[in-house]
């Protein structure tokens, strides 16, 4: 069985203008999109966004209170911290992809 970041990456794979390269930031893998940085893992299971505070506050998203990563995030941060373990959740955090390369 895929692990969750895998399976993501294959609903996301086919959007043109859309890839998943070494993150000269982060480390790890960081998801770009049309030449521009916009997201990278933590891990397997997570996910940070850069998805604008606007759509993190209409979508009731609270960044984790226990964030190893980003402890002291603002809440006016235009990223979030996004955890996915089941196929629900990778569903759930595709389509937020997507609305953030949409709004890009």
């Amino acid at each position: 069985m895929p692990s969750a970041k895998h399976e993501l990456l294959q609903l996301l794979a086919p959007i043109d203008g859309f890839s998943a390269e070494p993150s000269p930031v982060a480390g790890g893998t960081a998801l770009w999109f049309r030449g521009k940085e916009f997201a990278h893992f933590h891990h397997d299971n997570e996910l940070d966004l850069r998805l604008t505070r606007k759509h993190i506050a209409s979508l009731g998203l609270e960044h984790p209170r226990e964030s190893v990563h980003h402890p002291k995030r603002a809440a006016t941060s235009p990223w979030i911290e996004l955890r996915f373990h089941s196929h629900d959740d990778v569903l759930r955090v595709a389509e937020l992809v997507k609305l953030a390369m949409a709004s890009r």
